[in-house]
């Protein structure tokens, strides 16, 4: 007689979890902000404001901070992708943030939706982000997040309870 055994694995995570799995982001961001001087703290904290909503509410898929030259190319990206069915039950700690000040560049980030926010209607995002007190005026980027051009470099993971986050480096 044969016998099987059968087991489910469920994976439940919270809003804390993906508040927990975004402190790497966070850091690294102010980190970003600090060593390059492009963006102030107040910035900063605007802009993680604006993420963490998206996160909360499942609208977010990948975010990119890049790095773009006078002639708006490019030259230094990191970018975080969500995976809400991970194995991560913890978070590496924050780093890989050797970013300089170069004179004639910017900062700019790029958010990548799930398809469920493009399936909400221009008004209904609109009401969003007037209800979670939406602090930035995100518009369209033309930026090509690819950074085909770039070498790719993995870096920290960070999760909670299957919640994942995986940062990756462009140079």
């Amino acid at each position: 007689m044969s016998q099987y055994n059968t087991t489910t694995n469920t994976k439940t995570y919270t809003v804390i979890d993906i508040r927990k799995t975004f402190e790497g982001f966070e850091a690294d961001l102010r980190m970003i902000a600090r060593r390059t001087d492009k963006w102030t703290m107040e910035y900063a904290e605007r802009l993680i404001h604006d993420v963490l909503k998206l996160a909360e509410s499942k609208y977010l898929k990948k975010v990119s901070i890049t790095l773009l030259n006078s002639s708006d190319v490019v030259i230094r990206a990191v970018k975080y992708t969500i995976n809400e069915e991970g194995k991560a039950q913890s978070g590496e700690r924050p780093g890989s943030n050797d970013w300089n000040n170069i004179v004639g560049t910017r900062l700019s980030m790029v958010l990548e939706y799930q398809t469920a926010w493009g399936q909400l209607t221009a008004d209904q995002q609109a009401a969003y982000m007037l209800v979670n007190d939406f602090k930035i005026g995100w518009s369209a980027s033309s930026i090509d997040t690819s950074f085909r051009h770039l070498v790719n470099q993995s870096a920290q993971l960070y999760g909670s309870n299957g919640y994942e986050l995986k940062k990756e480096n462009y140079k």
